[in-house]
Order: C-alpha cells, then sequence, then structure tokens
C-alpha cells in the first residue's frame, strides 16, 4: 500500500508502477499564467519527497504562444525544466513525455507529426532534454491525420525494442482508434481529460480500457480549476491563461457551470475536505485503473491533491455526484475550434 492506504497503481500491462496521484507540469511553461522556475524546481523536488513518483511532461510544453500575449519559453522548455528537478532522483521516477505537436518552420504556430521518422527524431531530442538513458511512459500527443495511426504506433514500438522508451500511450483519441494501436502494440495509458466538469470519455472510451487493459490518465481533474471552488462566478483571466478564451470558463458560460460546484463544495465541507480534493476522491473512485495527474505550480497545492487519497467516498456519494454532474450539465466546447482540430475520434 502507498499514499494513505491507496495501493499503487501498474500502468497497463506495463511494469511501471505509480502512486495514485501524479503531477503535470505544463502549468510551469504555459498556458496558466507566469510561472518562476525556481518555484517550479522545488515544487517538483517538493512533491518527490510527499510520495509523487509520476511527472508527466510534453516536448512541446512552452512553445505555445497564447495570442501572443505569452512569453514563449522555447519548444522542450518544460522538459529541462524537469531534468533540472530530478538530477540525482531519476530512479525515483516513473517520467512520461509526448512527441506529434511541433512547432511550424515559420515559428508561427503548432502542427502535428506522427510520421515515423519524426517519431524516432523526437524521441531521441527528448532523451537529450530530459538528460535520461529511457522514457518510461512515451505519448503520441495527438495523432496526424494524414499518417496512419499503425505507422505511428509500429515507429514507437521498434523504440521500445530499442530500450529508447519502456511503454507505450496515447492522448485523445477514441475508442476505434485505441483499438487499432493496441492491435500493433499494447497501449499501456490512455491520457484524456476527465473529471466531474468532464465526462465524455464515459461514451465508450472507458469501457475500452476496462476491457484491454488500458490505465487512464485523466489531466485537468479539477476542471481546470473550476472544481476546487475557488473560481467565481464574473472571475476573468489574464491574456497569457488559456481560460480567458476557453468557452466553458465565458461570463455566461461560467456562470452556469458552477452552479454544480456549489453542491460539490457543499458535500466536501459537511465530509471536512476541500472541494477538489473530493472531486478527485470521485474520479478514484471510478470502476478501472485512474491515475489523475493534476497539474501545479505550487507544493501547497501539491499536499492538499496528494490529501485527497484520504478523503472517504461512498458508492452512494459516487453516484450523486455523477448525478449533479451529469454529462451535459456543463455548457461550452471544452476547446476553442482552433485547439480542437487536433482531437481524433
Amino acid at each position: 500500500m502507498d499514499i494513505a492506504g491507496f495501493a499503487s497503481v501498474r500502468l497497463g500491462h506495463s511494469d511501471l508502477v505509480v502512486r495514485p496521484v501524479g503531477l503535470g507540469c505544463m502549468g510551469m511553461s504555459q498556458f496558466y499564467g507566469e510561472a518562476d522556475d525556481c518555484e517550479s524546481v522545488d515544487t517538483i523536488r517538493s512533491a518527490i519527497d510527499l510520495g509523487v513518483n509520476f511527472l508527466d511532461t510534453s516536448d512541446v510544453y512552452g512553445a505555445a504562444d497564447i495570442g501572443k500575449a505569452e512569453k514563449v519559453r522555447g519548444f522542450g522548455h518544460n522538459e529541462r525544466l524537469i531534468a533540472a528537478a530530478i538530477r540525482g532522483r531519476r530512479a525515483e521516477i516513473v517520467l512520461a513525455t509526448k512527441f506529434g505537436a511541433k512547432v511550424d518552420d515559420g515559428g508561427t504556430g503548432v502542427i502535428i507529426d506522427g510520421r515515423p521518422e519524426y517519431v524516432r527524431a523526437a524521441c531521441e531530442a527528448s532523451l537529450r532534454r530530459l538528460n535520461t538513458d529511457v522514457i518510461d511512459l512515451y505519448y503520441c500527443h495527438r495523432l496526424d491525420p494524414n499518417v496512419p495511426i499503425e505507422d505511428t504506433v509500429g515507429a514507437m514500438a521498434e523504440l521500445v525494442s530499442a530500450g529508447k522508451i519502456r511503454a507505450i500511450g496515447l492522448s485523445e483519441v477514441g475508442a476505434d482508434l485505441i483499438r487499432r494501436a493496441h492491435a500493433v502494440h499494447p497501449v499501456t495509458a490512455l491520457q484524456s481529460e476527465y473529471s466531474l466538469w468532464e465526462r465524455r470519455v464515459e461514451q465508450g472510451i472507458t469501457a475500452t480500457c476496462r476491457e484491454l487493459g488500458i490505465t487512464l490518465v485523466p489531466f485537468s481533474p479539477l476542471g481546470r480549476s473550476a472544481l476546487t471552488g475557488t473560481v467565481q462566478p464574473g472571475d476573468t483571466f489574464a491574456s497569457n491563461d488559456f481560460r480567458a478564451t476557453n468557452p466553458r470558463f465565458s461570463a455566461t458560460n461560467l456562470a452556469t457551470n458552477l452552479e454544480p460546484v456549489a453542491v460539490l463544495k457543499d458535500l466536501a465541507a459537511a465530509k471536512g475536505c476541500r472541494p477538489g480534493q473530493l472531486a478527485l476522491a470521485w474520479l478514484l473512485s471510478q470502476p478501472l485503473d485512474v491515475v489523475p495527474i493534476p497539474g501545479t505550480k505550487r507544493v501547497e497545492h501539491v499536499r492538499e491533491n496528494l490529501a485527497a487519497t484520504t478523503v472517504a467516498i461512498s458508492a452512494d456519494e459516487s453516484a450523486y455526484l455523477s448525478k449533479v454532474f451529469a454529462p451535459g450539465r456543463i455548457v461550452g466546447e471544452r476547446y476553442t475550434a482552433d485547439h480542437a482540430r487536433s482531437i481524433a475520434d
């Protein structure tokens, strides 16, 4: 047993074993306002001290420029940041990174590349930036619509055989594509958005993961902070914050979307925990292997998220929250049209 009595989770059919809550590191490089590299490194190191052993990054984190308002830290920034944070502690970590999204030749935007030759080149570059000999879990970040998934996953399988990566993951793909990929090489993990705030993966994807023995790794498990109870109706966000243009956080949609959060807050108060902890406890109670990776830049939030494993949630309470946040209850698309184009069904 591990954190607060929760059994560690074996990722898929791999030999990778992680604790029940990981750490998403994207926000340390982009999308959620300014971040301080020194604080981020300290947060990662403190998270490891607290028991976190599953870190999530991508080669592209740091490369995006939100509306030309965010300082571009550069392609690979987040990987280099993690390399600095885990220096001397690599053996303690299950390290996950991703490939597939890259900056176009003109430096004006992000494009998707799933060609086998790019898979190999991207892996070598990530290995250098992460200062490691092997990547534990390597995700295809987004599928290239111009390359058959069998070709992309075939190249990933070659990396497994070569000892460059230990396990294969996919991100944001539907059930049919999961099956096609799994037929080429066992898929260890699927990373998709999943929370009380976003439940579309329950429409066939979670069942496919259960059937094939694939671990689900939910990103944004706290609804981009909406489920923490800290977001209020009428809140606005800085221009370098992803939520400033996210449809679910528009003034009208946000007011509607926070109504069920009020119920979550009341139940959390009655149970003596925080709303975000109860939201994570709901995820951990789902009938499949789930390892959420809440992102944060601050160690106090890491502590709070880990304490979610101490929150006891009954089957009735889980069902109640599922009903309160019934699919369709949260209004607005989860991405803008430009972001959504890269998601494969």
